[in-house]
């Protein structure tokens, strides 16, 4: 019950940062990550690309408003007809196609000739090009577009910036391509033939320039993940230099050491050498579907928690394959249902949110279970020891009933609303093996445990606790025994000295803590048979109240030997 309260809690928070639960295993799960592969464009980057300039086949700069007629109207065809996307009139909108088709023919949508379709290929990730055959003017023209290695190959001629053909020597343009790159300028080569029935033999266009902003937040949640102790991965289909240019600015890559691949060279690798430099891989450039999947896989044989995020009908399988899924809120369909989580603002900053929520679910199930085992544990030492030292029974199953739902329910509910807490991201991953008891669970539960049932004990058989209370005896322990479970609750959800630390951040466990706090005052006072009490004294109550008080103290002291030793504190 206190799992399925602290993940639908925290589900409904997390829901206010854009991120949404679908599975509600995956938060918990979210908060072990050890390694995160992430796409670039709409994660990383706005997702909003934009045609920011052209360039002749030699590399040239060209301008598009005073571009060669001829070479204008080959651009044109190249943008607009050899493109999934289709220009809406009516509504004035761009629809279907991916988002760099979408930008292509956001620039040139007014543009509209009479021609005949006779063949078109979409692009694909294996073949990196798009190609469509048109009859127009009792021409046949083939249109290519597509990533440069690929187009290049094709082509034995190209346009200058006046529209005069020359033979093409790629090593030519290489350099400024590599400059334009290096600066995460995204580049699209163009290419065409006329009258021709293959698609060899090219001449080569040009270059369409395509930018995508970086997200504001992006660098900082790079960071925030590194501190975290998690790797993250960015797998992008934009070529080698592209990719580095933008792994550098948002501080992915910031040692020699880090490893960028591309998918020819992934591809060549066995699954043994892709394991062995798995932690130090940063980027896998010009990726494939198929590598999202391989790396999930070569990463969970290694026994990490693994974080996949995708967008598209061919993500779906590694989404699934991964611990946790984060599906885009842009993407298809395909990909949300096979994904645990989904990022509506297809944010990345928005993932290290779920890491975050992820790790407090966590801590607020141990702390939980500080508070429970804790005061079960003494009130198991004073049944059993009771009947023993003459107080057959010095808890009624009525008042056991009522300890019970204060550990088991309320405290649930209050220990589910404790905070996201920054720091938490500054904590290595757990293990997927580790207990859920640690040793500073365990230290408390039985120091505290102990202490309280030694305190119960004491205050049944004491002369001078007798002489005080008299026939009140057993009304003031069960007050005793519920304050003491009261009190710990505040020692249970803190390892820091200050127990009182962001308890203004959990206003439902202070609503939780005054209700039980009061409560137990009116059965003291109204319980009468059923819960086995007669009310108390001022002067009564507050001597019962200062015994249930000394497990602050204790608890302090507790504290202190374990940071003297170097222990590590808290849950």
């Amino acid at each position: 019950m206190m799992i399925t309260l602290v993940l639908s809690s925290n589900m409904k928070r997390m829901l206010k940062n854009n991120v949404l639960v679908r599975k509600l295993i995956g938060i918990e799960t979210a908060g072990n990550i050890n390694i995160l592969f992430t796409d670039k464009t709409g994660t990383l980057t706005k997702g909003k690309l934009e045609v920011i300039g052209f360039l002749a086949g030699d590399g040239n700069d060209l301008e598009y408003t005073y571009m060669n007629k001829k070479l204008k109207e080959l651009f044109n065809m190249n943008m607009s007809i050899n493109n999934e996307s289709v220009y809406d009139k009516d509504n004035n909108k761009i629809v279907g196609g991916n988002i760099t088709d979408r930008a292509i023919l956001d620039y040139v949508k007014e543009y509209r000739i009479d021609y005949s379709l006779v063949k078109q290929e979409p692009f694909n990730s294996k073949d990196k090009y798009m190609y469509t055959k048109i009859k127009y003017n009792n021409h046949t023209i083939n249109l290519v577009k597509g990533a440069y290695e690929v187009v290049s190959k094709m082509c034995n001629s190209y346009y200058d910036k006046d529209g005069n053909k020359h033979i093409f020597d790629k090593n030519n343009t290489s350099s400024k391509i590599s400059e334009l790159s290096v600066n995460k300028i995204r580049l699209l080569a163009l290419a065409v033939n006329v009258d021709r029935e293959t698609i060899n033999n090219m001449t080569l266009l040009g270059f369409v320039m395509l930018k995508d902003e970086i997200r504001e937040n992006v660098a900082l949640g790079i960071d925030l993940v590194k501190k975290a102790g998690i790797q993250t991965v960015m797998i992008t289909g934009d070529n080698k230099e592209t990719a580095i240019g933008i792994a550098k600015e948002i501080g992915l890559i910031e040692d020699q050491e880090d490893i960028i691949l591309t998918h020819d060279k992934l591809d060549m690798m066995t699954d043994e050498e892709i394991t062995e430099i798995l932690p130090k891989i940063r980027v896998i450039a010009r990726a494939m579907p198929q590598d999202k999947s391989r790396l999930v896989n070569l990463a969970k044989r290694l026994d990490l928690v693994v974080g996949m995020t995708g967008d598209g009908v061919n993500d779906a399988l590694a989404l699934k394959k991964a611990d946790v899924g984060f599906a885009m809120g842009s993407g298809t369909e395909v990909a949300k249902e096979a994904a645990d989580i989904v990022i509506i603002d297809n944010n990345f900053y928005s993932i290290t949110n779920a890491i975050l929520y992820g790790r407090t679910i966590f801590k607020s199930i141990r702390k939980f279970i500080i508070c429970q085992l804790t005061i079960n544990f003494c009130s198991l030492c004073v049944s059993i020891i009771g009947p023993f030292i003459g107080i057959p029974v010095p808890i009624t199953v009525i008042q056991m009933l009522w300890i019970n739902m204060i550990m088991d329910t309320l405290s649930g509910f209050a220990f589910s609303y404790e905070p996201a807490l920054p720091e938490y991201m500054e904590e290595p991953p757990k293990k997927k093996d580790e207990n859920i008891i640690n040793k500073y669970m365990l230290n408390q539960i039985l120091v505290t445990g102990l202490f309280s049932a030694t305190i119960c004990i004491f205050f049944l058989k004491s002369n001078l606790t007798n002489a005080i209370f008299r026939d009140d005896i057993l009304t003031a322990f069960f007050g005793l025994i519920i304050f003491i479970s009261v009190l710990n609750s505040f020692s249970a959800r803190t390892h820091r000295l200050n127990i009182f630390a962001n308890i203004t951040k959990n206003k439902v466990f202070i609503a939780v803590i005054t209700f039980v706090f009061l409560m137990q005052i009116y059965l003291i006072y109204r319980g009468g048979e059923v819960f086995r009490t007669s009310g108390l004294s001022i002067y009564e109550f507050i001597i019962m109240f200062i015994f249930s008080l000394s497990v602050i103290p204790i608890d302090f002291i507790r504290k202190i030997i374990l940071k003297a030793k170097d222990m590590e504190l808290g849950v």
